[in-house]
């Protein structure tokens, strides 16, 4: 159309005046101001019904609130897109969404291990024989997974959902073969980056200084560790017998930890003058991870408790002394090897922000999760269809030795895969942590049972996680699917469905990628190949 014919739209977001082309909504009018307004329900070239009403702005000529997806722009229209009463009314959309929501952002199991290892895909890479991609993903959270393979009394495996069917997946022993089955010296990805110039001490050499070391040293930090004892490990070494954890087991992690740089200085008392007079001056950050003290360690390092007499803050693990972290049992006793081991790599990466930000202030945000419960008896054989029926494996050669490979490959084809495949691209968790939206809110006693549909070769579909947007139904209705995708029902109890009680692989025969690429939760999403490729 000649630009003479073209009609142009003056109106004012967030009190900024703007001239647009008419028939435009007004979130594509806020957004050439660099207004970014959420939206779950939103596809350019769509008919965008609004449903999920995150994107509703504030009409201040009709003082209406008005979703800025579907409205069009008019002559004269004031918009506000972020006043107090907009926010609100967008953290109760989401929180009517998440009251319907049937899904796990992360899997129980993660969510009960204590440094919230990736453990679903662990599982599947074993499953797949892949123990190289799944020792690196151990590594990512999990610095010493020969020991804990060994010491830890797996939490995780506590809140298995297999648990109940029959027994829980046999998580820890999975975890100790991604690294029996791979050389454990050989650094590899996540790979170790050049060193930076930051020298860190750590003071101690059991679980948490260990893992700390481990870090900063991948990150590019030069380490030096301090112990008394002759040898590095702490109650590792010296406190936990061979039956339980052989000694050449943690010999081969430390041995790895001194290859990726680090530096002990063994049989060495850190005294107060040492740790004042030298230590503070000669090191860019120090980690105390001194385990149990029978001194007081706020009298021995000069620290200052808080006003709940606690020694360090529990979300950044730094102290009173600049650029002094702690973590461990110096804290409060462990339990569990894995605790200090988690503070550990926890301390190791506000070091690393600390030093980044120039010794600026440390800032800490926690993930929101959605989570459901238990699976009722009904919902077992839904999560079953991704899952070998057999019993929990239990190794040939006893625990001590440990799963075989081949043992591995089939306890881990156990695992349900109970996590999303969303995990970072899902909007409802995305926009859910935005605006601190609570799952509970609006929850009803009583959910929906959770149903899986997995016959398609690169798709699940997950009814319950769905928001009802319609995306999928234009998309496979665009393309001329013979059968696609469909709305069922009325009012609250309306879904998207396949209809004629056909498959989701018989639904999708052409536009499974675009359908799983648009979907705004994991209610559509790609099987293992195309998740891992996707992460």
């Amino acid at each position: 159309m000649p630009s003479q014919f073209i009609k142009m739209i003056k109106l004012t977001i967030d009190h900024i005046p703007i001239e647009v082309q008419e028939g435009i909504s007004v979130m594509e009018a806020a957004s050439i101001l660099g207004i970014a307004i959420p939206s779950m329900c939103f596809k350019p070239g769509f008919s965008n019904h609004p449903s999920c009403m995150v994107c509703l702005v504030k009409d201040l000529d009709r003082d209406h609130l008005v979703p800025s997806c579907a409205m069009p722009v008019s002559e004269g229209m004031h918009i506000l897109t972020d006043s107090e009463e907009v926010v609100t009314a967008r953290r109760e959309a989401l929180e009517l969404l998440l009251s319907d929501h049937v899904g796990d952002c992360e899997a129980p199991c993660r969510l009960s291990c204590p440094a919230l290892m990736d453990i679903p895909l662990m599982n599947r890479l074993i499953a797949a024989g892949d123990f190289k991609q799944a020792l690196r993903i151990v590594r990512e959270e999990i610095a010493l997974p020969l020991v804990l393979g060994h010491i830890c009394p797996a939490p995780c495996e506590k809140a298995c959902r297999r648990k109940p069917i029959d027994q829980a997946v046999s998580i820890c022993l999975l975890k100790r073969a991604t690294a029996q089955y791979e050389d454990i010296m050989d650094l590899g990805l996540p790979g170790i980056s050049i060193r930076n110039g930051k020298k860190v001490a750590i003071i101690g050499t059991g679980p948490a200084g260990l893992s700390a070391a481990f870090y900063l040293l991948r990150s590019g930090h030069s380490c030096i560790l301090y112990d008394q004892h002759e040898k590095a490990g702490g109650a590792m070494q010296y406190d936990i017998p061979d039956d339980h954890l052989p000694k050449e087991v943690l010999e081969a992690e430390i041995e790895m930890i001194r290859r990726m740089g680090a530096k002990f200085r063994l049989g060495t008392y850190v005294s107060q003058e040492l740790f004042h007079q030298t230590i503070l001056r000669e090191f860019d950050a120090v980690i105390l991870a001194t385990g149990n003290q029978r001194t007081n360690p706020a009298e021995q390092f000069g620290l200052q408790p808080d006003e709940h007499g606690a020694l360090v803050d529990k979300h950044t693990f730094s102290t009173s002394l600049p650029g002094v972290f702690a973590c461990g049992n110096i804290i409060r006793e462990q339990k569990m090897a894995v605790h200090s081991a988690a503070q550990g790599k926890m301390a190791a990466h506000w070091v690393e922000s600390y030093l980044a930000a120039c010794q600026g202030p440390l800032r800490h945000k926690q993930r929101s999760v959605s989570t459901f419960g238990s699976l009722f008896e009904p919902e077992w054989k839904e999560y079953l269809q991704e899952a070998i029926p057999d019993h929990r494996v239990e190794p040939a050669g006893g625990k001590l030795q440990g799963f075989s490979r081949e043992e591995a490959i089939r306890e881990a084809q156990r695992c349900m895969h109970c996590d999303c495949r969303k995990p970072v691209s899902c909007k409802l968790r995305q926009y859910g942590e935005q605006y601190d939206a609570s799952r509970k809110r609006f929850a009803a006693p009583d959910r929906n049972l959770l149903t899986r549909s997995v016959q398609h070769d690169l798709v699940v579909f997950e009814t319950e996680k769905c928001i009802r947007c319609g995306l999928c139904v234009e998309i496979t209705s665009l393309h001329s699917e013979s059968i696609g995708l469909t709305f069922a029902g009325r009012g609250f109890d309306v879904r998207i469905s396949v209809p004629f009680n056909e498959t989701i692989k018989a639904a999708l025969t052409i536009t499974a990628r675009e359908c799983v690429e648009s979907c705004p939760t994991g209610a559509l999403a790609f099987k293992e190949q195309e998740e891992r490729n996707s992460r």
